[in-house]
């Protein structure tokens, strides 16, 4: 309980006192998660609008292994990445190993599926007869997807939204693939896994309550966003 206590008291202290070591480690931390979230929009909304409105055959399995996706472990995102940039890998020439760029790379491989499989999921939800009555209207194939996407706004965002608090919150591939280094690749997740090995709760305690605050934060942005 004392732990408790302590840690509210600290997470407040450091966001009041503006610490230079908590503000840089919190912007790194909300730099890389909204350009992987970014990258990942990118990817994921054309991917899944694809494989909502094109007939294929295997479509049903494609759906199911990107859902199955949902629950890859952050380790095994973080050992693959770590295969692919390191210097013998495939990607080492990009020079990404324990750099930003190596963790927005491989939370965007964590949140993509995610992403897409729910753009799919939103967009195979529409009602029928709005579908029905686009086609019936004679619209071309772009204004065909441009109208279900508009109307899937709000589940497509609510799927931004879940990508955003899964990058924000993993630590397996920002440790494996940063290396945890101060000042350059040290964000929340892995601050808080390196307080908690050296035994303080308090600090690690604080540095989770800013987390949380954040993520809670973004989401009282978007759903304010919604309600518009």
């Amino acid at each position: 309980m004392n732990d408790l206590l302590t840690g509210i008291e600290t997470a407040f202290l450091l966001i009041l006192t503006a610490d230079p070591e908590i503000l840089d480690i919190t912007s790194r931390t909300l730099t890389i998660t909204f350009m992987s979230v970014l990258i990942s929009t990118i990817c994921a909304l054309p991917l899944g609008t694809f494989i909502a409105f094109t007939e294929f055959r295997g479509k049903t399995t494609l759906i199911s292994i990107i859902q199955t996706l949902y629950a890859l472990p952050t380790v095994i995102v973080g050992l693959v990445c770590f295969m692919l940039l390191s210097r013998s890998g495939p990607l080492g020439f990009l020079g990404w190993m324990f750099t930003p760029y190596g963790m927005v790379f491989g939370q965007a491989i964590l949140i993509i599926p995610i992403m897409t499989g729910l753009t799919i999921t939103a967009l195979q939800m529409i009602d029928p007869l709005i579908t029905d009555t686009i086609r019936s209207l004679g619209a071309t194939r772009v204004q065909f997807v441009k109208t279900h996407i508009r109307e899937a706004r709000f589940a497509i965002m609510a799927a931004i939204i879940v990508g955003f608090s899964r990058a924000i919150s993993e630590v397996g591939t920002a440790i494996m693939v940063g290396g945890n280094i101060k000042g350059h690749t040290r964000v929340l997740t892995t601050a808080i896994s390196l307080q908690t090995s050296m035994g303080n709760f308090s600090l690690s305690l604080a540095l989770g309550l800013i987390l949380l605050a954040i993520a809670l934060i973004i989401n009282v942005c978007m759903g304010y966003v919604q309600s518009r």
